[in-house]
């Protein structure tokens, strides 16, 4: 019995490990870790790395938290915001493939650090009011994050090989972290700055750059060597079960987008306050981090994970509904619901990235065609909310949008639940 339990969490271990996928999997030769001279210095490097992940969510549900000040004093229409809410999930899908050749030509640390400067930057433009420095510093900031997601896991991985999992854990819950305080801080920051929302949004630029200040010196700790691929996946883009996983990743994206960029809206649209609606948010999506933790050592120990993906999408949009229609008063159970759906959703996502692949070569080139495909059809999701309170002037028939999106949930997800891997191979060149 004890040798059987010690296989399982050795098994656990490692998807657990494969999960964080490296952008520099197919670089010849691999990128070597730091050697850390002291264990402070570990800690350190950590530290910075969850703290950089922190910064990388509240772009997205800081906005949302104002976004009726916004659409007031700026004229904004519901389509607009819509386009707003999206602009930076489109950004995800197009710059994610380009973080991969910028970590070969520059080193994951240094572009990292570009990275937070440059969302510094993004994030401070939409401080000062304008409408086309608010779409520009928000295109910029999505650009970063983009990178930065693709980046940071393999970073983590490399850099904390023996501590992933409570890595993964910590990072997960950084990620989490950052939407939830963006989500409940904002309108409160908002009041504090004389109630200017142009301000509030700002701020968030101080966190990165911090953090940029922090991670400048390990960004020029290591050596950067040329490198150059040494390995090609050919018959994934062709391949059915691969476009499974890839639309399941994207329907269950489009959902979780249209919750960062509209519940606190329609919250304050059925009459709670603002800052009531944020700490709803804030609820929410903590509550995904006890399925972000959950769901994966679930998912590896199951013969396939069809039912565990309808279940979940079940809970997500149940939750929805339930902050559209079911009484004020059972809005935080709501919360609950719809944040352990959604938090299982996107765990079960990725490691279905790394069940249905072969190897790590093509895993990575699923993660990377996931996550380029997924965000963009994700971004679908905010702007269909944005036009459909636009032309019924209502967020009620927005239910249709989503359980329309989670019927797509469940069929891709069923097909992608399925114990069998994609049929590509890798090449070695």
């Amino acid at each position: 019995m004890n040798k059987h339990l010690s296989t399982d969490d050795t098994l656990h271990e490692s998807i657990i490990s494969d999960q964080l996928i490296d952008a520099e999997t197919d670089s010849v030769p691999q990128p070597r870790p730091p050697v850390f001279t002291s264990r402070t210095v570990k800690i350190l490097t950590g530290l910075s790395l969850v703290l950089i992940a922190f910064n990388l969510r509240p772009i997205f549900s800081s906005a949302s938290a104002l976004l009726p000040e916004i659409i007031e004093q700026t004229g904004l229409s519901s389509f607009g915001a819509g386009v707003l809410t999206t602009l930076p999930v489109v950004c995800l899908g197009v710059f994610a493939p380009l973080a991969p050749r910028l970590a070969q030509r520059l080193g994951a640390e240094r572009t990292l650090l570009g990275v937070l400067l440059l969302l510094a930057l993004g994030t401070a433009l939409r401080g000062f009011g304008s409408l086309p420095l608010l779409f520009l510093g928000t295109a910029l900031a999505g650009a970063c994050i983009a990178t930065g997601n693709v980046l940071l896991p393999g970073l983590v991985k490399r850099d904390f090989a023996s501590r992933t999992g409570m890595m993964t854990g910590l990072y997960t819950m950084a990620l989490c972290a950052g939407a939830a305080s963006a989500a409940g801080f904002t309108v409160p920051l908002q009041r504090m700055l004389g109630g200017s929302w142009s301000l509030a949004l700002g701020a968030w630029a101080l966190p990165a750059l911090l953090v940029a200040l922090i991670w400048f010196p390990h960004a020029f700790f290591r050596k950067v060597r040329t490198k150059h691929a040494g390995f090609r996946v050919e018959g994934l883009w062709r391949d059915r079960l691969a476009w499974q996983v890839t639309l399941f990743m994207g329907l269950q994206s489009a959902l979780a987008y249209c919750v960062f960029g509209w519940l606190s809206p329609i919250l304050r649209d059925r009459g709670l306050d603002g800052v009531t609606a944020g700490v709803v948010v804030s609820v929410s999506v903590m509550a995904q981090v006890f399925t972000c933790l959950l769901v994966p050592s679930i998912a590896v120990r199951c013969k396939d994970q069809r039912l565990i993906n309808v279940a979940l999408i079940t809970l997500a949009v149940a939750g929805l509904l339930g902050f559209l229609f079911a009484p004020l008063s059972t809005v935080w159970l709501w919360a609950i619901v719809q944040g352990m759906g959604q938090g299982g959703l996107i765990a079960v996502a990725m490691t279905i990235i790394v069940l249905r692949s072969g190897d790590a070569h093509v895993a990575a080139h699923l993660s990377g065609m996931a996550q380029c495909v997924g965000y963009i059809l994700a971004a679908v999701g905010p702007l269909l909310v944005g036009l459909i309170h636009s032309l019924t002037g209502t967020y009620g028939a927005t239910a249709i949008l989503f359980v329309l999106l989670g019927l797509g949930v469940a069929i891709f997800g069923w097909g992608a639940g399925r114990a069998t891997h994609v049929k590509a191979r890798t090449i070695q060149i």
